[in-house]
């Protein structure tokens, strides 16, 4: 448990690594005029500036649900995962937020639905159309659950849930809501991985996918600890 804890805590450090190496990435790439710039800056429906938009949203729920588990048990192992989570995710949320500024570029699309970014260019990285869903890129098998906004993400009656729970009952619904979130949020930063053009953005959606990744296999240990499964 300790080496799978300490794995999953690196992973995090890494990720921040990566998240503060790419603003600085960022910021350099958007100095200057001209040309130049202009072949920098992500068109508005591109997956570069798809992917900051839906990832600061469904990042925004992983903090959220983290807030709220910490004031339901007293379970340090859960408490200190929520802590990091949250760490990380609200830090990577303003990285994200922080690109569509420089790029000049809106934090909301109304015409743009969830997940258009995945399926609408064909992993070019380029264009101003937009389309609608997620099927142009793997998503693993995750999809958006009815009454969820993305892949992975809880629907409010599962936000209730976990308010009103009391101990190992959320820190059970916790973990396996932040797997199934953990799951969603990796498709897609895989789908950013493989489809953005920024490579500071690319770079940072990699650590998103280490990150998570071993914080899903530390997340796996600490249900079977207390009795449960990831659901599905």
């Amino acid at each position: 448990m300790r080496r799978t804890y300490w794995a999953a805590g690196t992973a995090v450090l890494l990720a921040l690594v990566f998240a503060v190496a790419a603003t600085v990435a960022a910021a350099s790439g958007s100095s200057g005029s001209g040309p130049a710039r202009e072949q920098r800056t992500p068109a508005p429906y591109s997956p570069d500036a798809g992917f900051a938009r839906d990832m600061a949203v469904h990042h925004q729920q992983a903090v959220e649900m983290s807030f709220i588990v910490r004031d339901r048990t007293q379970d340090e192992a859960v408490r200190s995962l929520a802590y990091d989570i949250a760490n990380t995710q609200a830090n990577q949320r303003g990285m994200l937020l922080g690109w569509l500024d420089l790029w000049g570029l809106p934090k909301v699309l109304a015409d743009e639905p969830p997940m258009s970014w995945m399926s609408a260019h064909g992993g070019s990285g380029e264009g101003g159309g937009h389309g609608g869903g997620h099927g142009g890129h793997d998503m693993g098998g995750v999809a958006a659950k009815p009454g969820a906004l993305m892949p992975g993400m809880a629907t409010k009656e599962e936000l209730a849930a976990l308010g009103a729970a009391q101990g190992r009952d959320a820190e059970v619904l916790y973990l396996q809501l932040m797997t199934d979130h953990h799951k969603g949020g990796v498709a897609m930063a895989r789908g950013c991985a493989a489809q953005c053009r920024t490579p500071a953005e690319r770079a940072l959606a990699q650590g998103m996918v280490d990150a998570q990744q071993s914080e899903l296999t530390l997340m796996a240990d600490m249900l079977r600890q207390r009795g449960a499964a990831p659901r599905g």
